[in-house]
């Protein structure tokens, strides 16, 4: 945590440094040597409009570039012996922003124009002298400012390639984290399991052989072990899922219909408007609501139907699901994990869900997935 350190508003250091960079031209231009009239009136507003451009050169590095290299021209022009301070943070500016090449040329054009303006505006045997000197003078500072942007933009980069290379490995520990798991529970749960879910059949298949009555207890355990086999399987194959194999989604609906029916359940699905494709995330809770609300059904509502409709609409997917079970107004739903899971889906998409016992008996499960628009 970085708690001791102040930090400055990116717009106040970019008006700190241009407003800085302004005074310092102008106090120098004005305290030096300089000319007198409209030609010094010309050469203050220039440094100053030098340093107050700089204001910009986060969102347009270039054009600063262009009309401080304008501006140092044009002091110089007017008679102001004054370093180019403004030019060279916008030469650091653009390199940093990556433009290396244009910087690059417009800073040959700057040196040549600069003692090309000096030999030309300028009086006296020392003219050339100056022009050489001055020349020097910037071809070194214009290199340490090249050299600053360039090694802060390298520095920038690395800092962004570790932030990625911390997110890929988070990313891959996960997912092995989440393979671990999928192991783990394939070894300590699916071989009971599957044990249960046998020797139940078996009893059943040997009662109904002899003509004896098979127990309701009998029977429950041999559903509840096909319903968690299956469940079993769909969470192995969720902590399984690396994005690498297609995604339950919308067209795999039907599927849960039809096995909502094996299981003496009266399950229809119904699908309005033009059926499209929505995105990833969207199908996946849309099939993970009808599941969800499907099992519930058909393990806890003592229902005899259900009814599955989804709903293509201009912004966003509606899903439905009524049954017919013992449910009543008075009943409140209790909080688990499923309903829960399936809250948290939809809030992550910014979606509505709405899962109650309906007004005679049942219970609904009804949710809103936002889409974006056709265009």
């Amino acid at each position: 945590m970085d708690t001791g350190r102040l930090r400055v508003p990116a717009g106040a250091m970019d008006w700190a440094i241009a407003v800085g960079v302004a005074a310092l031209l102008l106090g120098t231009g004005l305290s030096g040597q300089h000319p007198a009239g409209a030609r010094e009136l010309l050469g203050s507003v220039l440094l100053a409009a030098g340093g107050l451009a700089l204001l910009a050169r986060r969102r347009a590095p270039i054009a600063v570039l262009a009309v401080t290299g304008l501006c140092t021209v044009g002091y110089e022009a007017a008679g102001f012996e004054v370093l180019s301070v403004s030019y060279l943070v916008a030469v650091y500016g653009a390199v940093r922003a990556g433009q290396r090449a244009l910087t690059a040329a417009a800073s040959v054009s700057l040196l040549v124009a600069l003692p090309l303006t000096a030999l030309v505006f300028r009086d006296g045997p020392a003219r050339e002298a100056f022009a050489q000197a001055r020349n020097v003078l910037e071809i070194a500072w214009l290199i340490a400012a090249f050299a600053a942007g360039e090694a802060l933009r390298q520095a920038e980069r690395r800092a962004e390639e570790a932030e990625r290379t911390r997110e890929e490995t988070a990313r891959r520990r996960a997912d092995e984290e989440r393979l671990h798991i999928a192991r783990e529970l394939h070894d300590s749960l699916t071989h009971q399991i599957s044990i249960i879910k046998v020797q139940s059949e078996v009893a059943v298949h040997v009662a109904r052989r002899r003509g004896e009555q098979v127990p309701e207890t009998l029977l429950a355990i041999q559903a509840a072990g096909r319903e968690a086999t299956r469940e079993l399987r769909a969470t192995l194959e969720a902590l399984r899922d690396d994005d690498t194999t297609p995604p339950q989604s919308l067209e795999h609906i039907p599927d849960l219909v039809e096995r909502a029916r094996s299981m003496d359940l009266d399950a229809t699905l119904t699908i309005e408007g033009q059926r499209r494709d929505v995105p990833i995330a969207v199908g996946r809770t849309a099939y993970r609501i009808v599941q969800e609300a499907l099992t519930n059904t058909a393990r806890h509502a003592a229902a005899t139907t259900a009814t599955v409709r989804i709903a293509y609409r201009p912004d966003r997917l509606s899903i439905q699901v009524d049954d017919d079970g013992k449910a009543t107004p008075a009943d409140a739903p209790a909080p688990g994990l499923g309903l829960l899971g399936m809250r948290e889906r939809v809030t992550a998409l910014g979606g509505r869900l709405r899962a109650e016992p309906r007004a005679d008996h049942g219970f609904t499960v009804q949710a809103e997935l936002p889409v974006e628009r056709a265009s």
